[in-house]
């Protein structure tokens, strides 16, 4: 059976849904379904939008009552998506800027023979090549990988904990839910820990940085920009820190 794919909206501007319609027609060859979360206060601010997403029978929408953080959103969004397939059939677990950037640039034709070829190999896990990497400013980099790193020391894997695209059968992910008690983005590596042992990876291009084709913005000035930006590297060690205690508790 065809895989679903899985992943947020919070957008007020509109944004993400101008680059959601460019590459529906793409989504709808890979996927049977989009299952999707949208704060309910995006109701009034994009009524037309909503409306054309809601008269599409290739989504399923999840409309969440109240302002959750990022990790109480994604498990709920994950539940959804999760008790709505068949055991056997492969969620794609992703975020929407990342597809869009990977299917409105060069990266088009390779990300779609990856996704066609994960069809059985899930669990897989698809981390950010070193050309991906190389794009991304370089705190990003040096924040995330430390938490690789001590991945790596504690279960013998290099594993990318703060993914951005995930493939896992629907029956595993009911499986791993409950485990998922972690506020904030750092739940997400407790999908990987649970899979540890038998997820396969595969380094992609495609997972370079999406930032600047989503914000209209230079590559280069943006980049150096965040590299010296204070706040962004604590956003990043928040949620590193938060992943770090649970790979700590993992390992016994």
């Amino acid at each position: 059976m065809k895989p679903a794919v899985v992943f947020p909206i919070n957008d007020l501007s509109g944004v993400m849904f101008r680059h959601l319609e460019r590459v529906l027609p793409d989504l709808k060859c890979l996927f049977a379904t989009a299952y999707l979360c949208i704060p309910e206060d995006h109701r009034p601010a994009l009524p037309e939008a909503l409306a054309r997403l809601g008269s599409d029978d290739f989504f399923e929408i999840l409309f969440l009552e109240q302002d959750y953080d990022i990790g109480a959103k994604l498990r709920r969004l994950y539940e959804f998506a999760a008790h709505a397939c068949p055991d056997r059939q492969n969620l794609h677990l992703c975020f929407v800027d990342r597809i869009a950037f990977a299917l409105e640039t060069e990266h088009r034709d390779g990300f779609l023979e990856d996704i066609r070829a994960s069809e059985n190999h899930a669990p897989l896990l698809f981390q950010r090549s070193e050309a991906a990497w190389d794009t991304h400013p370089s705190n990003y980099f040096k924040i995330e990988n430390m938490v690789t790193e001590v991945g790596k020391l504690l279960f013998g894997r290099s594993l990318d904990f703060a993914w951005c695209h995930v493939v896992v059968e629907a029956r595993d992910l009911r499986r791993i839910l409950p485990a998922a008690r972690d506020d904030g983005f750092a739940m997400i590596a407790t999908i990987i820990l649970m899979l540890r042992n038998e997820i396969r990876t595969q380094d992609v291009d495609w997972l370079a940085w999406e930032d600047p084709l989503i914000l209209g913005r230079d590559a280069a000035k943006l980049k150096a920009e965040r590299e010296q930006s204070l706040a962004e590297s604590r956003k990043r060690l928040e949620y590193a820190l938060a992943m770090l205690q649970l790979l700590y508790r993992a390992a016994g």
